[in-house]
């Protein structure tokens, strides 16, 4: 029961992250009103959060393991509802902006040790299975209701109220976290409190984020984009340089010698990066090429994070305890290129249902398939003692392929329509996009093949 309570508290706090990551884009036209803030600086009520989020989620992770996970749990929490607060409170946009980048670290802090607590509570197979399809089930559902409650609140009360909404939530979290989570120590700042591997990273990850945001106003050969991109990677050298010679180094470089938990990582950038992109194009399709409005375009793709929750929570976990996690992933993967496939020949007319529904189902459907499965490879391969450490690395590969891939994607499109705005010139360059998801996507499937999978066993036919 108290296991139960604990995942309870770990989904409600990420559900609270999720959830604030999609509750904001929908009152962003009604913040750029009331607060007069330019085009480029509206953005950055979204950059902002991204950068703090992308940048400390490693280090998060392991300060997790370092100094007790439920520790890092509850400040990350108690510093996300603050922030929360300061957002509703703002009348300017360098206030609000601001405060957005402290929620982010907030949310990284209470993000990063999630999945890592869900281990170290779960120890056997089958029962960790459930509770991470449940996990992944309540990200969906907070992915789904981020847009409908964003909405809802910004046309009955007001905006500050997406932020305000966050307070005795998160206020609730601390309660209860502090008196059901077991305690942990930590293993000691002794055993990796390597404080200039921490500043490498941190600025190179969240330079990386800054850079990658910035594509979409900046294009990616700008001298910008190249220079900070170039630092950034110069950055990450230094830092992999020098936990190869620390004595207590922040990131063990032992923990990619396990094949599930680097192979599952670099499978999810990809597979992140495809699905943001699907996303974001997905809604300008509907609205551009199809003539769709905001409510219709909601309900159009209400299929995707309904059919997402459904196989998250019913089906995959036990997909994943009969099959095992490789081949379902790899199943997953294959249901995420056929949708691909479909989209890249969705015509300009012709119904909704019959055009390109079946292809938001087939994305869903496979993506609720896979997640659960990633996750748990992701995880499989750490070490007690550096379950953090591999959620952080884990969340952090999910927010880096997320931003690359939808910058890739939503610049591939823009420039095959080369500035026309007729459906037909936008719709070829979604198809062109689209196409390149699915590349990304078969190269995915080609690691799990080849990285992830058992050769014990033939595929099983699902």
């Amino acid at each position: 029961m108290r296991n139960r309570s604990a995942l309870a508290i770990l989904c409600g706090g990420q559900l609270l992250v999720v959830l604030d990551q999609t509750i904001v884009n929908v009152a962003l036209p009604v913040i750029q009103d009331d607060l007069d803030f330019s085009p480029a600086g509206l953005a950055w009520v979204v950059n902002s959060y991204l950068v703090g989020f992308g940048g400390l989620l490693l280090l998060a992770g392991r300060l997790g393991d370092l100094i007790g996970r439920v520790r890092v749990l509850l400040a990350g929490t108690a510093l996300f509802t603050l922030a929360s607060l300061a957002c509703g409170l703002a009348t300017a946009p360098a206030p609000l902006i601001a405060a957005r980048l402290v929620q982010g670290v907030g949310g990284a802090l209470l993000s990063a040790v999630a999945l890592g607590m869900i281990v170290a509570l779960y120890p056997e197979t089958k029962e960790r299975a459930t509770a991470i399809g449940f996990f992944s089930f309540v990200a969906a559902v907070g992915g789904a209701l981020g847009p409908i409650v964003g909405g809802a609140l910004t046309q009955g009360l007001s905006w500050h109220w997406i932020f305000f909404v966050n307070v005795p939530i998160g206020a609730l979290i601390v309660v209860l976290a502090a008196r059901v989570l077991p305690p942990e120590r930590g293993t000691g700042l002794r055993s990796g409190a390597d404080l200039p591997g921490a500043v490498l990273v941190t600025g190179g990850l969240m330079l990386a984020v800054y850079t990658i945001v910035g594509t979409t106003e900046h294009g990616w050969a700008s001298v910008r984009t190249l220079g900070f991109g170039a630092v950034a990677v110069v950055l990450l050298v230094a830092f992999l340089a020098r936990q190869a010679t620390a004595p207590a180094p922040l990131l063990p470089l032992r923990l990619f010698r396990s094949r599930e938990l680097s192979g599952a990582n670099a499978v999810q950038v990809l597979m992140i990066g495809a699905m943001f992109g699907f996303l974001f194009l997905s809604t300008l399709l509907l609205q551009r090429v199809f003539g769709f409005g905001v409510s219709r375009t909601g309900f159009a793709l209400l299929p995707a994070p309904v059919a997402i929750a459904v196989v998250t929570l019913l089906i995959s976990p036990r997909l994943n305890t009969r099959f095992g996690e490789p081949r379902v992933l790899a199943a997953g993967l294959g249901l995420i290129f056929a949708g691909f496939l479909v989209l890249t020949q969705v015509p300009v007319d012709g119904p909704y249902a019959t055009r390109m529904l079946p292809a938001v189902l087939l994305v869903a459907i496979g993506f609720g398939t896979a997640i659960p499965a990633l996750t748990a490879l992701a995880m499989a391969g750490a070490r007690p003692e550096d379950a953090g450490l591999a959620s952080g690395v884990f969340n952090t590969g999910q927010q880096v392929g997320g931003a690359l891939g939808l910058a890739v994607l939503a610049t591939l499109a823009a420039s095959r329509t080369a500035g026309s705005t007729t459906p037909g010139a936008l719709l070829a360059g979604y198809h062109v996009a689209f196409a390149v998801a699915a590349a990304l996507i078969a190269v995915a499937a080609t690691l799990t093949l080849t990285a992830l999978l058992p050769t014990r066993r033939p595929l099983p036919i699902i």
